[in-house]
């Protein structure tokens, strides 16, 4: 079970899409998992044949456990042990779900059975969220035979009862809530053990404001482009330069990356936030930096995200621009070193050349870990961000 995040612990199996004997490749998808953040795809780290399923559908699996084992092939097998996420040294075992239908004969279960079996099959957070609304599991049925009930399926179980003068679905979800304990814990650990420090200045966004006016104009709407995500561009070419930023604090000293995959940090709508990484961002043109930073939104809010979408980023960039609030401070997500918060653009006077005129400004912040980088450079990246925003067209 790779770690998503460090605020995940364990992870439900909601799903398998291979079976022993299965060919697969590096980066397919071969089970589901569920977190507090949603569905998640797990995906293999190199080429092989799958061998056996460690973990059952319905089995939660911390951190490091193990899932399957598979053979890789030929030169893969050395990718595989470069790629694959450190895991602690003793391997836990999954916890079983409890058993919830009759064993199957020696002849094996009838089709019947095996439905039933799947009906109850169900995840901790969806036998929770059942159990307050008083829904039998044996009437929710899963996305697909096969795979677990999971929260989401049940949330919308009740949605048609409520629909139908049924099952009322006033009761607030047990899902924000525990992804709120879960935020809250990660983000309390970060206060305590990194050091952090802040700065801010005030870009003049006039001309990045100007040239997606422009650019929307002359193309269509599915090639239109948000202020966003010239914002995410900018703080992606910065980091170029300011390499101190952009990496993880992992044992004790910083593992600088040379990819730069930049995490977006995305409201969900059942409360809470994750951040899916825009992967080798400064390397994208905007149509398509904006085109997947859309789609990884989508997912998000979807609770479809992939594993190496939560796993991959080397540093976020939170906005509050859309709720009003001109500066945020935000807090480092670790194992990254540094988060980058922008706020409303919003119309102030500015002096150009000597005259004061109304100009669209933003306040960017940053937070940084200082056993990795210091004031000094940290406003070189600031003042890097804000010449790169001057020539939007360069981006």
């Amino acid at each position: 079970m790779p770690s998503l995040g460090a605020d995940m612990e364990s992870a439900v199996v909601t799903e398998w899409r291979v079976k022993p004997g299965d060919s697969v490749k590096r980066g397919d998808v071969v089970a589901a998992v569920e977190t507090a953040k949603g569905i998640i795809d797990i995906e293999i780290f190199a080429d092989g044949v799958i061998e056996a399923l460690v973990a059952a559908v319905g089995d939660s699996v911390p951190v490091g456990g193990l899932l399957a084992s598979y053979r890789a092939s030929g030169a893969a097998a050395d990718d595989a042990a470069r790629a694959a996420p450190s895991a602690p040294a003793a391997r836990p075992e999954p916890t079983r779900a409890p058993a919830t239908s009759t064993p199957p004969s020696a002849g094996g279960a009838p089709p019947a059975a095996e439905a039933d079996r799947d009906r109850r099959l169900a995840s901790p957070a969806a036998r929770k969220r059942a159990a307050e609304l008083g829904i039998d599991l044996a009437s929710v049925g899963p996305a697909r035979p096969g795979v677990a009930i999971t929260l989401g399926d049940v949330e919308r179980a009740a949605a048609r009862g409520a629909a139908a003068g049924g099952v009322p679905v006033a009761a607030p979800a047990a899902g924000p809530a525990d992804m709120r304990a879960v935020i809250a814990q990660a983000m309390s650990r970060a206060k305590r053990e990194i050091p952090h420090y802040y700065l801010g200045t005030t870009i003049d966004m006039t001309r990045a404001a100007r040239f997606v006016a422009e650019w929307n104009v002359a193309h269509p709407v599915t090639e239109r482009l948000l202020v966003g995500v010239l914002l995410i561009k900018a703080v992606a070419l910065a980091l170029e330069k300011v390499t101190e930023l952009n990496g993880f604090w992992r044992d004790g000293r910083f593992e600088p990356s040379a990819a730069i995959n930049v995490g977006a940090a995305t409201r969900l709508r059942r409360g809470g936030l994750v951040a899916p990484a825009l992967e080798a961002a400064n390397r994208q043109p905007l149509p398509l930096l904006m085109r997947q930073l859309q789609a990884a939104v989508e997912r998000a809010r979807a609770g479809r995200l992939r594993q190496s979408e939560l796993a991959n980023a080397t540093i976020t960039v939170s906005s509050l621009g859309e709720g009003g609030v001109e500066t945020l401070y935000p807090i480092i997500h670790p194992p990254q070193v540094a988060i980058v918060g922008f706020g409303s653009i919003v119309v102030r006077p500015w002096c150009v050349g000597g005259a004061i005129v109304p100009a669209s400004v933003v306040t960017a912040t940053l937070s940084a870990d200082h056993r990795v980088s210091d004031g000094h450079r940290g406003s070189q990246f600031l003042v890097e961000v804000d010449r790169l925003l001057q020539e939007p067209e360069r981006l």
